[in-house]
């Protein structure tokens, strides 16, 4: 991970810190699914187990069942007897065993012996049901060998259900040919005892047409609502399922359901499983991988709130005092016995630069105030160097007549443009700009005090707020006093008239007009230099009776 590419101290510490746990994320993850499988898997093998247990209890009933059968019908079939005798004896052997309900054994030199503790079941009974079960198919071998061909099976005589052991021998040597042993359905009750069972744990022994044989665990002998709402009979249940199925109950509620064979094809264990476990494996599966997420979220709120107490909190502060620099000379950064060593030191290293910057500060601004007291002074004297030279060509004037007043009024003019100049920017004791309609009123004053005769009339109409700077508004002034000096040398009797009006925000616009033609003269070579230095644009050449009109531009 590149921490370059992140611009924030925090952006860079919390990118180190999803580095670091995004592994440790994905290891919990991974980890926390295993341990889900692994416990899912477990219960899946436990529920299979459970089912296969009791088909072994029922299939080691059965062969028990099937031994009483070929011991007791052997022992019937080879002590030949009429048939109340061996009603006798058969009813002794029934006797011995609680549940055995009633057998019928047709032995290998013919004949048949039956008898039943039930007057319900009669010989006839018995022989129909050996008829019937002879017709059928026997049981699969289990594990390899089988003591004779049986079958198990459940038959209702007399509106009785009974389990039913038939066993055929095909050995001629055998005492018994045929044999069946009718026994009580609640003799399996101790073979499907549930003991300490998980709770929700219901167990059943079903035929193949879906009816329930024997069942434990249910709330009722006669209930099946714990039943998959799918007929038992429409699953392949003939095979061992390889693994649990989850379906909805009869009474509607999830279940987790097993099957296991007892005898092929007519009996098979089911065995029904609250899903509790299923929940359990669940939540700890989100327990797992939500704990150390939260955990990690958590932790990185707790470093994102560290650093910014500890580190980004403290970076603010200098920042702050950095900007704050400009509106408050005074600001200096934080400095607290709870910061950071590092940051503690960059603080005080930004405090001292600010101290040394505000000594520097005050030492230029002592001499930039010195700079401008001897500025100030300098210009106040030049203004007063001005005035005495006005004067004093003003006390040499009254000795002359003629051309040679006229040149020196014409000097005074232009050294009084000078004065008002440094007069007018000096007004508030700091050099500033000069409105142009202050300054061209005084020279418009001065020109009619100085140049004008008596029938001539000089006037002036200044309708702007602009400002120039001192060193356009000076060459102005002496462009006024050129063109008016020499418009009113060559014309006696003239009304002269200057304009100034804005044309725009940022454009004036300077016109000199007479009240009568004139003949104009070639102006002076230093004019087209004033024009420049007042960077103005001619907006008019002088042609009859205008003098002249020039666009000034300046700053709003």
């Amino acid at each position: 991970m590149r921490l370059a590419r992140f611009k924030t101290v925090r952006g860079r510490l919390l990118a180190l810190l999803i580095g670091i746990a995004l592994p440790i994320a994905c290891l919990t993850a991974i980890t926390a699914v295993t341990t889900y499988q692994t416990v899912t898997a477990a219960i899946r093998a436990s529920q299979m187990r459970t089912a296969e247990d009791y088909a072994v209890r029922t299939r080691v009933w059965y062969r028990g069942a099937l031994r009483s059968l070929l011991a007791g019908g052997s022992a019937l079939a080879l002590n030949p007897r009429d048939s109340s005798d061996c009603g006798k004896v058969g009813g002794q052997t029934l006797a011995r065993v609680a549940g055995y309900r009633a057998i019928h054994i047709l032995p290998q030199s013919g004949g048949a012996c039956a008898f039943s503790l039930d007057p319900e079941v009669n010989a006839a009974d018995l022989a129909a049901a050996t008829a019937s079960l002879q017709a059928k198919p026997p049981v699969q071998i289990w594990a390899g060998a089988e003591l004779a061909q049986a079958r198990y099976d459940h038959v209702t005589l007399g509106g009785k259900r009974y389990l039913a052991v038939y066993a055929r021998s095909d050995d001629a040597g055998s005492p018994m040919r045929e044999g069946l042993l009718l026994v009580d359905p609640e003799l399996l009750d101790q073979v499907f005892d549930l003991g300490d069972g998980e709770p929700g744990l219901v167990v059943a022994l079903a035929g193949r047409d879906g009816d329930i044989i024997v069942s434990r665990g249910a709330a009722k002998p006669d209930d099946t609502s714990w039943l998959p709402a799918q007929d038992l009979a429409s699953r392949d249940l003939a095979l061992p399922a390889k693994e649990p199925w989850q379906t909805q109950s009869r009474a509607e509620v999830l279940r987790v359901y097993a099957t296991h064979t007892v005898a092929d094809p007519d009996f098979y264990i089911v065995a029904s499983f609250d899903d509790a476990p299923g929940r359990a494996a669940r939540t700890q599966f989100l327990v797992l991988l939500l704990a150390p997420l939260m955990t990690l979220a958590l932790l990185c709120v707790v470093y994102l709130r560290a650093i910014d107490k500890h580190c980004v909190r403290w970076l603010r502060g200098i920042e702050a005092a950095a900007r704050t620099r400009s509106t408050l000379t005074t600001a200096r950064a934080v400095i607290a016995d709870d910061m950071p060593s590092d940051i503690r030191s960059v603080a005080e290293a930004f405090n001292i630069m600010v101290e040394e910057q505000e000594v520097r500060q005050r030492k230029l601004q002592t001499a930039l105030d010195d700079n401008r007291f001897l500025v100030r002074e300098l210009h106040h004297r030049v203004k007063n160097s001005l005035q005495v030279v006005q004067s004093y060509i003003g006390l040499t004037k009254r000795d002359y007549r003629g051309e040679a007043r006229m040149a020196l009024a014409d000097a005074e003019c232009r050294v009084h443009v000078l004065s008002a100049a440094y007069r007018f920017t000096l007004a508030d004791g700091e050099m500033q700009p000069v409105r142009v309609d202050l300054f061209v009123d005084d020279v418009v004053t001065m020109i009619s005090n100085l140049l004008r005769r008596r029938d001539q009339w000089v006037t002036s109409t200044v309708e702007t707020r602009a400002s120039l700077s001192v060193d356009r508004i000076i060459p102005l002034g002496f462009l006024i006093v050129d063109v008016m000096s020499r418009a009113l040398r060559s014309t006696p009797g003239v009304s002269i008239q200057i304009s100034v009006s804005d044309i725009d925000d940022g454009m004036i616009e300077i016109a000199i007009e007479a009240d009568r033609e004139i003949a104009h003269s070639e102006p002076p070579k230093l004019f087209a230099g004033l024009v420049t230095q007042i960077e103005a644009v001619q907006a008019g050449a002088p042609e009859g009776s205008r003098l002249g009109a020039w666009r000034v531009a300046h700053s709003a």
